[in-house]
């Protein structure tokens, strides 16, 4: 019960950080699960249902200042929601999904401590169908396949790549998340049918993180000694994940 609740503490502090940020927190969440040791087939379905719960915090905050677009979303979207379905749906040797989350892990500490909120030219550039399909695709399948949301991936693309503005990207990661966070958790309970039983403790901490960072967000602070704070987590975690296979 002790772990449960301090597993629940960090939950809620990685809630509270990437809700902030408008984002979901699993790259969060798989961190402070890998710390206490649990188990792959627990991780990723956990994390997609902690993602849900706070994915839909940001879904309505974002789309009630409007800052979502729709001609934005919808071409990443239509590719990645099945492949995260498919993802979800396979279960790499425990070994194998050590790699890949530890790599997911450290890229996430690296864009949490590094990089800054960031900006688009005033102008956002038009999308480009067959990249975004791409893009969305290989971002779906491995949401689905490791339990994050994808937001971290899709966040920086499109700053970069000048198809939104900060405030939209998001408004668009957000709803990213939410969808693909549903078809990786629906194709995992088809294959596996595994959710653990303290999720009932779980979900409530990042509930509550969720709804506080949201009204941070929106008050616009930046709390990056907290965000630093994580990503020194996350490093751990990650290289925990990549050592011990």
């Amino acid at each position: 019960m002790t772990d449960t609740l301090l597993l629940a503490l960090l939950i809620c502090f990685a809630a509270l950080l990437y809700s902030s940020v408008g984002h979901a927190g699993a790259s969060g969440y798989l961190a402070a699960m890998a710390l206490f040791g649990l188990a792959p087939e627990v991780m990723k379905p956990t994390a997609l249902v902690l993602n849900l719960v706070v994915a839909t915090v940001g879904t309505i905050r974002y789309a009630r200042a409007g800052c979502f677009v729709w001609e934005v979303f919808w071409p990443f979207a239509i590719v990645s929601v099945p492949l995260a379905f498919l993802g979800g749906a396979l279960s790499l040797p425990v070994s194998a999904y050590k790699i890949v989350l530890g790599g997911v892990l450290l890229f996430a500490a690296w864009r949490l401590a590094f990089q800054q909120s960031g900006s688009a030219s005033a102008e956002a550039k038009p999308v480009s169908l067959p990249l975004a399909l791409v893009l969305g695709a290989a971002i779906g399948f491995l949401s689905g396949l490791t339990g994050v949301g994808g937001g971290i991936f899709l966040s920086p693309l499109l700053l970069f790549l000048g198809w939104a503005d900060t405030r939209k990207t998001a408004g668009v990661s957000v709803v990213f998340i939410l969808v693909n966070s549903v078809a990786g958790l629906l194709g995992h309970l088809t294959g596996v049918q595994q959710v653990p039983r303290a999720i009932v403790w779980w979900a409530p901490a990042a509930l509550a993180g969720g709804l506080i960072g949201a009204e941070l967000g929106s008050r616009r602070l930046t709390p990056i000694t907290m965000r630093r704070m994580l990503a020194i987590v996350l490093v751990v975690a990650g290289v925990k994940m990549l050592l011990t296979r």
